[in-house]
C-alpha cells in the first residue's frame, strides 16, 4: 500500500509508472514494506518549521515536492532533553560522511534516535549546519516579518530557536544538525559544495523512530545554498506507524555498532509494555558484548 501511494505521487508530480517503479526499485523496497500506516499528512513551506513528539514504532516520511529542498532537522529525547542527536557518533560509527538508507543516527548517549529505512537519494549531509540571519542578509538584503510578511527570508538557526522555545530549550541546546536532501562533497583541497542538482523532484527518505522522541526540524535553505532568489522549495511530512522491529533488520545489521546501539535501545526500554521491542532481547545483549 505505501508502494501505490509513492508511485501515485511520482505519477502526479510527470513521472511515468515504469519511471516511478525503476526509481523504487533501485533504492529499496524493504523500507517501503516497512510502513504499516500513514496517519497523518501536512506540508512545510520554503523557510518554515515545525517539531512532533514522536514515539518508537513510528514512522516519517519526507518528499521534496519540487526539489531542490532542503530539511534541517534535530533531535532529543523526549524523556530527558539533555540526549539529543550526535553528528559525530552518527558518521564515525558507520564509517561514513554521508546518511543514507540502512543508516541509523545516534544519541549522545549511544543509543539510537531513528533509522533511515527508504531513501530515494542517497546521501544527506550532516556536518554543515544551519544558516544564519547574516547568511541570508548578505545574499538577499535584510528583511523581516513585520516588513515583508510572507516574503521575508528566515534563516535555519532562528527557525530552529522558534521550535526549541516551545519546549524550554534555546540556543546552547543547538548541535549539528541534519540536512535532508542535501548533498555535500568535499573537493581535493578539502572545500566543501553543495550539488544543487543531486536532489530531484519527488525524491523521498523515510525515518522509523527508535526512540520516543522531540523532532525539530525547519525547511530553510541549506547554508552552503548560494542561489541568487530566496528558494521556494516546499516539503511534504507524513508522519504514520512502521511494523515491529525484527532482529534480521537491515538498519541495525547494517555494522556492529549499530547492533550495540539496538542493544543500548533494548535495555532502556526493558519492562516497557508495548509492543514495539525486538522479539528476542537476549539475541540484542549477546551483541553489546
Amino acid at each position: 500500500m505505501a508502494g501505490g501511494a509513492f508511485l501515485e505521487f511520482r505519477k502526479e508530480a510527470g513521472y511515468t509508472a515504469a519511471s516511478a517503479a525503476r526509481s523504487i526499485y533501485a533504492s529499496s523496497l524493504w523500507g517501503l514494506v516497512m510502513i504499516r500506516s500513514i496517519n497523518y499528512s501536512t506540508r512545510i513551506p520554503a523557510g518554515g518549521h515545525c517539531s512532533f513528539r514522536l514515539k518508537r514504532g513510528t514512522v516519517i516520511r519526507m518528499t521534496d515536492i519540487e526539489g531542490g529542498a532542503n530539511i534541517g532537522m534535530l533531535f532529543y529525547n523526549s524523556e530527558n532533553l539533555l540526549e539529543r542527536y550526535n553528528a559525530p557518533d552518527t558518521l564515525k560509527c558507520q564509517h561514513t560522511f554521508k546518511i543514507g538508507e540502512g543508516h541509523c543516527l545516534y544519541s549522545d548517549m549511544g543509543r539510537i534516535f531513528a533509522s533511515v529505512i527508504h531513501d530515494t537519494t542517497g546521501w544527506h549531509d550532516s556536518i554543515c549546519g544551519s544558516s544564519h540571519a547574516q547568511h541570508l542578509e548578505q545574499r538577499y538584503g535584510k528583511r523581516d516579518y513585520q516588513s515583508d510578511r510572507n516574503s521575508w527570508s528566515q534563516n535555519g538557526t532562528d527557525a530552529f530557536l522558534v521550535e526549541l522555545a516551545k519546549y524550554g530549550l534555546g540556543r546552547n541546546d543547538i548541535v549539528s544538525n541534519l540536512n535532508w536532501f542535501s548533498k555535500v562533497y568535499a573537493d581535493n583541497l578539502g572545500i566543501l559544495t553543495l550539488d544543487d542538482k543531486a536532489c530531484k523532484r519527488g525524491s523521498q527518505v523515510t525515518l522509523r523512530i527508535e526512540m520516543d522522541s522531540l523532532v525539530i526540524m525547519h525547511a530553510c535553505p541549506h547554508p552552503l545554498n548560494f542561489a541568487n532568489d530566496y528558494p521556494d522549495n516546499s516539503v511534504q511530512i507524513e508522519i504514520g506507524l512502521a511494523l515491529p522491529l525484527t532482529t534480521d533488520d537491515r538498519c541495525m545489521n547494517l555494522c556492529a555498532e549499530n547492533r550495540r546501539g539496538f542493544a543500548n535501545n533494548a535495555l532502556y526500554y526493558l519492562g516497557s509494555k508495548d509492543q514495539y521491542l525486538p522479539p528476542n532481547i537476549a539475541d540484542l545483549a549477546e551483541l553489546s558484548q
